[in-house]
């Protein structure tokens, strides 16, 4: 008898990478949760050579689920892309990035030192997707031209993660940072 398969795979290896996945997202959302393959093994009642067999060994399956957390903070930025007002995507999309740096921000201090290619590579689209924004609002005469893409993604990525950092960000903060910010953003007079 044979097992059913979904993609070329097991149905039961498919559904153990699914627990696995969805484990180490939920320890990754703890603080001071372990993240080695056992206690990820057991938040999925998995056992541990399951979970290696799945991912091939911790660092691939935390990449793999920091990875899918971004997926949808990039799906969101390329969307905010196509907005008819460059200026007021970038800042609804800066609000946004804030609320997830703020219910996630501990996640950077938990990977340093990971092989984490996959992360790398969602990041890297994240970075591609503000600057697209900031190109348009530029393009629109919004935001200065005087800074390069590189400087303006680093100066507002870190700053915002600095006020998201500031758990929990409080909307007012958040609020005057971004009139701040994008009041910077505007080119001289």
């Amino acid at each position: 008898m044979s097992t059913p398969k979904s993609g070329g795979r097991r149905a039961d290896a498919v559904r153990n990478r699914q627990l696995a996945l969805e484990a180490a997202t939920a320890l990754l959302s703890e603080p001071g949760a372990a993240l080695t393959v056992e206690a990820i093994a057991t938040r999925a009642g998995l056992g541990a050579g399951t979970v290696v067999r799945a991912f091939g060994g911790k660092d691939a399956l935390l990449d793999a689920a920091v990875s899918d957390l971004l997926e949808p903070v990039v799906r969101r930025a390329r969307e905010l892309c196509g907005h008819p007002e460059p200026d007021l995507a970038l800042r609804t999309f800066l609000a946004e990035l804030i609320a997830f740096q703020s219910a996630h921000h501990p996640l950077n201090e938990r990977l340093g030192g990971l092989d984490l290619p996959a992360t790398t590579a969602r990041r890297a689209e994240l970075v591609g997707a503000v600057e697209e924004m900031l190109d348009r609002a530029r393009a629109a005469g919004l935001v200065r031209t005087d800074l390069d893409a590189p400087a303006l993604t680093t100066l507002i990525g870190q700053t915002a993660y600095a006020v998201a950092r500031s758990r929990p960000a409080a909307p007012e903060l958040v609020d005057a940072y971004l009139t701040v910010l994008m009041d910077g953003l505007r080119p001289p007079r």
